[in-house]
């Protein structure tokens, strides 16, 4: 953007210099070719930011895809743990039951012996 704005600065330097067709002694260029030529640099500025602009779109694009994944895996893990912990817990609340209704059961045997 930058190289734009000096190109159109330029031409309009160039412009405001004056419009004549006689060769400039410092460099041999009409005003008319000195227009050209930052319109052609303008022009290859522009093709060249588009492009570095559609490079920089793309890489993060793939950063932002790139991230996604990870992040989705990551989450695919933690999901896979806790339903594990969950599934442990369960054993032992499981077997913690089952222990006191055998304890229970003990201590009525117990109580019904005495």
């Amino acid at each position: 953007m930058n190289k734009l704005l000096v190109a159109l600065g330029l031409a309009a330097t160039v412009a405001l210099v004056g419009c004549n067709k006689d060769k400039a002694p410092e460099t041999g260029a009409t005003t008319g070719e000195h227009l050209e030529n930052a319109a052609n640099q303008a022009g290859h500025d522009i093709s060249n930011t588009t492009a570095e602009a559609a490079n920089d779109t793309a890489t993060a694009v793939d950063h932002a895809a790139e991230s996604t994944t990870k992040m989705a895996d990551e989450a695919a893990v933690r999901a896979e743990d806790a339903a594990h912990d969950a599934k442990e817990a369960a054993k032992r609340a499981t077997a913690a039951t089952a222990g006191a209704v055998e304890q229970g059961a003990t201590d009525v045997k117990e109580r019904a012996q005495q």
